[in-house]
């Protein structure tokens, strides 16, 4: 027998005591105080199948391989090569610290340091993947990302028929037949191609920022982008 092949089984059980270890020192957790932590999660994360933000769905995450979700395409090289099946210990070491699980994934979580939060998060995580997440936080509040409008609904007033460039600025007409000026620099072009897009060749404008001089132009698919715009000044 090598060395290699006698230290083997060492190491696997060390490794296999120590998620146990993890496992036995975590505090109960509870799925209705994790619904209200998980708040600071819905800007990246929803619980709803299919429904992809900058993280991809939780929905289901439960005993499920890290980096397999179905329909999300942005995971990071180590993360996909991970060996990682989701389960308490090892969504309480993730949510401790994701870069010590998978050192370089793409998570900018910093990590939650508290015990009992990190379980109750869990525990939510745990009841959402069995369809059985509470559904508000305490206040009523719901927990889940703000509903995403269906942009081929929009009026006329927001769907784009011309985007003229000159100098330092945009100039985006929508279909109502009113022209609004923008700073280059605060008009951003988007695409959006999942079914609450907007239609193909009807890109539409969304405003942002309080102060009504920021907006984004939303197309169907990016090849749209450089069709619609022109250099022109008057």
């Amino acid at each position: 027998m090598t060395i290699a092949r006698a230290v083997l089984p060492v190491v696997l059980a060390g490794a296999a005591l120590g998620v146990a270890s993890h496992v036995a020192a975590q505090p109960e957790g509870n799925a209705t105080r994790g619904a209200a932590l998980f708040g600071q999660c819905v800007a990246c994360h929803a619980v709803e199948p299919g429904v992809h933000l900058t993280g991809p769905s939780l929905a289901r995450v439960w005993g499920r391989r890290a980096g397999t979700v179905e329909g999300f395409t942005r995971y990071s090289e180590p993360l996909k090569r991970a060996a990682l099946v989701w389960d308490a210990a090892t969504l309480d070491r993730w949510l401790e610290d994701p870069q010590a699980v998978i050192p370089r994934n793409l998570m900018t979580y910093p990590g939650l340091k508290d015990a009992r939060q990190r379980a109750d998060l869990v525990a939510y995580l745990k009841a959402a993947a069995a369809g059985q997440a509470p559904p508000t936080a305490p206040g009523g509040r719901m927990m889940a990302a703000p509903p995403r409008p269906d942009l081929k609904t929009l009026g006329p007033e927001r769907r784009v028929r011309a985007i003229r460039h000159c100098g330092d600025g945009y100039h985006v007409t929508t279909e109502d037949g009113q022209t609004v000026p923008f700073w280059e620099f605060n008009l951003r072009f988007k695409t959006d191609s999942s079914p609450l897009g907007p239609s193909r060749g009807r890109p539409v404008l969304a405003s942002a920022g309080m102060q009504g001089d920021r907006a984004s132009v939303v197309f169907a698919s990016p090849e749209e982008i450089s069709r619609m715009v022109e250099a022109k000044c008057p």
